[in-house]
């Protein structure tokens, strides 16, 4: 793969051999060549799982301490008096079978969907859909819940949503680059504490096995693991 010069230059002041602290990484991240945008902070995590097995899967949302730094479009499955809740509480699309028809479709204008369990008559006929993407409503990652109000706040003040890949990682967004180092630093510390209550009973040994961290237009860094697990 051909890399742009500031990638270059960016991968030049990593050494890949070395474990960093993860304050020390976030610091290279920032000083790394500036882009026109404001890059994301992400992070790959491999965990010590059989992604083979589903009882082993690991996902969840959490609600990052200080944001993701993104505002997340939200589409709410709601009827009546729960639709205008979910309006009013920021939920950029509301609907029943005018949303499920559009999604059909292939228009898909939002980032998280949201939906009451008297709604998922119309979610399950979108699951060979919205699965794949990512984007199926799971009441462990909050997005199947009675209460539509707190599922938008939710979704719409920074929460992190995550899922291992077939691979067993993690990939996720934790903050932007213009972030101070403190506060991605402790969203990833909630997020790794957050995944590790959901360590699957089946799986032995080490479960945070190793710890990437890079912005969208950089090399990644390897963490020092060391007091994170």
């Amino acid at each position: 793969m051909k890399r742009s010069k500031r990638y270059i230059s960016a991968q030049s002041s990593i050494n890949r051999e070395t474990f960093y602290v993860l304050i020390d990484a976030i610091e290279i991240l920032k000083k790394t060549p500036i882009t026109k945008f404001n890059q994301s902070v992400d992070i790959a995590i491999v965990l010590g799982i059989d992604a083979s097995k589903s009882e082993q899967t690991v996902r969840g949302a959490i609600t990052l301490p200080h944001g993701v730094g993104k505002t997340k479009r939200v589409a709410v499955f709601a009827e009546g008096e729960h639709a205008h809740k979910a309006s009013q509480a920021g939920a950029d699309i509301v609907g029943t079978d005018d949303l499920a028809k559009s999604i059909k479709e292939g228009v898909f204008d939002f980032d998280i969907l949201i939906a009451m369990p008297s709604t998922m008559k119309y979610v399950s006929t979108l699951g060979q859909i919205l699965g794949p993407k990512g984007l199926m409503p799971n009441p462990k990652l909050g997005t199947v819940s009675n209460d539509v109000e707190i599922a938008v706040k939710n979704a719409k003040s920074g929460q992190a949503i995550f899922r291992n890949d077939k691979a067993g990682i993690i990939h996720t967004s934790v903050g932007k680059i213009n972030f101070s180092s403190d506060k991605i630093v402790d969203n990833i510390k909630t997020l790794l504490s957050e995944i590790q209550k959901l360590k699957p009973s089946s799986s032995k040994g080490l479960f945070l096995q190793k710890l990437y961290v890079s912005a969208t237009m950089s090399p990644s860094v390897r963490i020092d693991m060391s007091g994170l697990r």
